[in-house]
């Protein structure tokens, strides 16, 4: 069963989840609209930029859900998932989805966003496996800190090879869908890469290596 991994954010959505989430905590007065939507922003451009520091985003990103109890989270998760999520989730990311279950392939959302925020955006596209940035959770509460290795470049190769060894999947006959330069080394390991309406420094590299381009929007 060959797999099929896609990124998330920019690429089966036309949005990324992790900015819209800031966005909803901060219209939802949930945190500090001066100093968190400035934050947020600019982290998002980091991202884009190739610059992040993964750590020092998700020390920013994790810590609101230290401030309510799991059970908050998930009804705030529901209106964030029908109000952000639901309306970016794309036709042509779906179809694509469905393409390769036809085909028998193993679906495996791969993607930098923590498992809260995504969880539930891989049960609405019906992939069978996500791979995301795990948030630590001690009795019940998230703590801020991360568990393991964040799932961001280089960490989504650490990630995804962890994976492998965990279940009977290989990376013969695989597909990688993503937009961004960000996962270029995780684009180079697979049988068939495929940039989906690429930033301007993996649309070159598709460009110099005959990859596939494409849109889903």
């Amino acid at each position: 069963m060959a797999l099929a991994l896609f990124d998330l954010d920019n690429t089966l959505l036309a949005d990324d989840s992790d900015f819209l989430w800031g966005c909803f905590l901060v219209d939802k007065g949930l945190v500090d609209k001066s100093t968190y939507d400035e934050a947020n922003k600019r982290f998002y451009d980091e991202y884009k930029q190739g610059t992040l520091n993964i750590f020092e985003f998700l020390a920013f990103s994790l810590k609101p859900l230290t401030l309510y109890p799991r059970e908050k989270l998930d009804v705030l998760h529901s209106e964030f998932m029908q109000k952000h999520i639901e309306p970016v989730m794309t036709e042509k990311g779906k179809k694509q989805i469905q393409l390769h279950r036809d085909k028998g392939d193993v679906i495996v959302i791969i993607t930098a966003t923590n498992s809260f925020v995504t969880g539930p955006i891989a049960e609405a596209f019906k992939v069978d496996a996500l791979i995301a940035t795990d948030p630590e959770i001690i009795n019940g509460q998230y703590t801020g800190k991360v568990a393991g290795t964040p799932c961001f470049q280089e960490g989504k190769k650490t990630r995804l090879n962890h994976w492998l060894k965990n279940t009977s999947h290989n990376l013969d006959n695989s597909t990688f869908y993503s937009d961004s330069h960000n996962d270029i080394s995780l684009l180079e390991c697979v049988t068939t890469p495929v940039a989906v309406d690429p930033d301007d420094e993996l649309k070159a590299t598709a460009l110099e290596r005959n990859w596939e381009i494409r849109s889903f929007r």
